[in-house]
């Protein structure tokens, strides 16, 4: 069988789905298969850069291609239909919702399968998760695309129940196609670990003391209330309580950082920008705390990630997180700004609270491996191929 990765969504700056493209591909490499893995991209500097990685640079089964078109150009959906078929492709998988709609009619009569992975449906449950994105101001034609996805796909992988619910509603897929849609969680990969060689906190309880965000600032993040947060600990505790923002801040949605202005903790709190994986593995196993506000998440690997780290965890009850999270984290409504507080207070207060989270933490990120991710994955390319819509993965 030979299977198309789409690997264009693997971007100069590592997004979450470029991370997912990523950690499939060196999970295949490592398999024994008997499969062709054909792995598009249509940049040069990025394909030699992402097949240099270590870990794929022996890889026999992987067959790299560039093409001249990305994949968001139009030609793109006119001409990779013809491509994959040149190329006797059995299945193509997109990592992200855009694929070639012409490849795969709505009778499905085409000789390449298709398998999509849908991460999320963000936009459709919450249209102003993000006010000032493309998804919401182009919102009838997202929808409209999204559908059409729904249809055409022979197989939709999303990576958690949550988000399966909301896809099997939202796309609208008839409860007689509802087992197309499958749940495979993503992973930690196993650079996420505790520092090999801890150190104790100099300064006790006069020391400062970290929050860590890792994410973006889109409204439905609910970095505001994080901010919020932070200014009660500090004004309510005797505690030098600082955060940290793995990410950058969007000139769109200023108001977390003009709120931390406005309360006056705008010292205390720092945007680090894009983080490669050695710093933000660092970025959690400094840190006190992760907190994760969000009203929403398809998966939510950031929790996964610090938890692996060795770092406690207080997160939201949004969207997957309360099935990601486990009983490792103190969850929070995301409305709920007092309930938050007092999360992170008890936390950085009481020492033996943070070391059980700690061990719960290990015990529930180990539940969330790339490797079992990649051989569930396989098995809905081989059901698919096999059968024409896919049965499950087997693992």
């Amino acid at each position: 069988m030979k299977i198309a990765i789409d690997a264009r969504w693997i971007f100069p700056e590592i997004s979450g789905i470029g991370n997912y493209t990523r950690q499939l591909l060196r999970e295949f490499s490592r398999m024994d298969m008997p499969h062709t893995l054909l792995v598009l991209f249509s940049d040069p500097v990025l394909m030699e850069r992402t097949l240099s990685d270590p870990e794929l640079v022996s890889a026999s089964n992987l067959e790299p291609r560039c093409l001249p078109w990305s994949v968001f150009s139009p030609q793109s959906q006119l001409r990779l239909p013809g491509f994959l078929r040149k190329e006797g492709v059995d299945v193509f998988h997109s990592p992200n919702y855009m694929i070639p709609l012409l490849a795969f009619p709505r009778s499905r009569g085409g000789r390449v399968k298709c398998v999509t992975t849908i991460h999320d449906v963000i936009p459709l449950v919450f249209p102003d998760h993000a006010p000032k994105s493309r998804k919401t101001r182009l919102f009838p034609i997202f929808r409209a695309l999204m559908t059409e996805v729904g249809r055409r796909s022979d197989a939709i992988i999303t990576v958690s129940e949550a988000s399966r619910r909301d896809i099997l509603k939202q796309l609208r897929i008839a409860s007689g196609h509802a087992d197309k849609v499958y749940t495979v969680y993503n992973g930690a990969s196993a650079c996420f670990s505790p520092s090999p060689s801890p150190s104790l906190p100099e300064g006790g309880n006069d020391r400062p003391r970290t929050l860590l965000y890792v994410g973006r600032a889109d409204p439905y993040k609910n970095v505001d209330a994080l901010v919020r947060a932070l200014a009660l600990v500090r004004s309510s505790t005797d505690m030098d309580v600082r955060l940290q923002i793995a990410g950058a801040p969007d000139p769109r949605y200023p108001q977390a950082t003009e709120l931390a202005e406005t309360l006056g903790v705008s010292s205390a709190v720092t945007w680090t920008g894009y983080l490669m994986d050695d710093a933000l593995v660092n970025a959690y196993r400094t840190a006190d705390l992760l907190v994760h506000p969000s009203r929403y998440e398809g998966f939510g690997l950031q929790i996964v990630e610090s938890m692996a780290c060795g770092t406690p965890v207080v997160c939201s009850n949004g969207g997957s997180l309360p099935e990601v999270a486990g009983d490792a984290a103190i969850q929070f409504d995301p409305d709920d700004v007092d309930a938050l507080v007092q999360s992170i207070t008890r936390v950085l207060t009481q020492p033996e609270l943070a070391a059980d989270m700690r061990e719960r933490g290990f015990a529930q990120s180990a539940r969330f491996r790339w490797q079992a991710a990649a051989h569930q994955t396989l098995d809905v390319y081989e059901a698919v191929a096999a059968c024409g819509s896919a049965q499950g993965p087997k693992s």
